[in-house]
């Protein structure tokens, strides 16, 4: 018995779409992989690495508003000030975010209304079936953790794919399947774009390319980290020397004004007062 023109095009479709699937399924795990990667690699740095940065840009700022003292007219020098006070409250902000549980997000006005949008129309309590229950579950789940990350445009994907998923075509007939398949085949390849367009971007990150060197270094025998940790190390101890200097320079000017002119000038030069106010 041969097969109706719309019950040909229905197999074509699911055969169309059990190829993408397979293929979906090796990408997928392909980004896990790389993510994770990253994501451990970025941790390890950050802690070897990252708050060391943090406290050499902050003493560097603290040696620019001490020279600032010295000079207390000089304008370059209250810039610069500035601007390394500004570099140092940046990287101390990163290395916090890169710490378990200092990163909390706020979600916008437009995040809870595509949320409680979502949540009305997908949660698992409104399925009968099953299996429509237990997919309403993971569907619930990532909206969850999508809305406490304030990840706006991820809600925003999930508000479109709903929109355009296959189980919102009712019917059993065959035309009802093959707009269900129609649908189903655009959303994997619309993943399999995603993640393409995720792993060009993730090569070509900052992120990456340092860890490649990383590994470079480690299959040669050396720790990049470590390296970079001592030296990062040494420079600290330099410039703790130069900052003290210079305290123990603007110190000995106070006390000489003191004992010269009986003025008590500590008051002015006190870190913040001078420099950014």
């Amino acid at each position: 018995m041969s097969l109706a023109p719309e019950e040909f095009e229905l197999n074509k479709k699911h055969a169309l779409l059990g190829r993408l699937t397979d293929r979906l399924a090796d990408r997928e795990a392909e980004m896990t992989e790389l993510r994770s990667d990253l994501k451990q690699f970025e941790a390890e740095y950050s802690m070897q690495v990252g708050r060391l940065y943090a406290d050499l840009d902050d003493i560097e700022a603290e040696i620019a508003e001490e020279e600032y003292k010295l000079v207390p007219d000089d304008e370059e020098i209250r810039k610069k000030a500035e601007e390394l006070r500004r570099r140092a409250e940046e990287s101390a902000s990163r290395a916090n975010a890169a710490e378990p549980g200092t990163d909390k997000v706020q979600p916008t006005a437009e995040a809870k209304k595509a949320y409680h949008t979502l949540a009305r129309t997908i949660h698992p309590d409104l399925a009968l079936d099953p299996h429509e229950k237990e997919k309403r579950h993971s569907l619930m789940a990532e909206l969850n953790q999508a809305y406490s990350a304030g990840d706006q445009a991820h809600l925003d994907k999930l508000v479109e794919n709903l929109r355009n998923s296959p189980e919102l075509v009712e019917g059993d007939s065959v035309g009802d399947e093959l707009v269900r398949s129609l649908r189903r085949i655009s959303q994997v390849k619309a993943r399999l774009i995603e993640l393409r367009n995720e792993k060009i971007e993730s090569e070509i990150s900052e992120l990456f390319s340092l860890r490649e060197k990383m590994l470079a270094e480690r299959a040669a025998g050396r720790d990049m980290i470590a390296q970079i940790a001592a030296r990062t190390r040494v420079q600290i101890k330099k410039s703790e020397r130069r900052l003290q200097n210079l305290k123990n320079v603007n110190q000995a000017a106070a006390e000489y004004v003191q004992d010269k002119y009986g003025l008590d000038i500590s008051g002015f030069r006190e870190r913040g007062e001078k420099v950014g106010e």
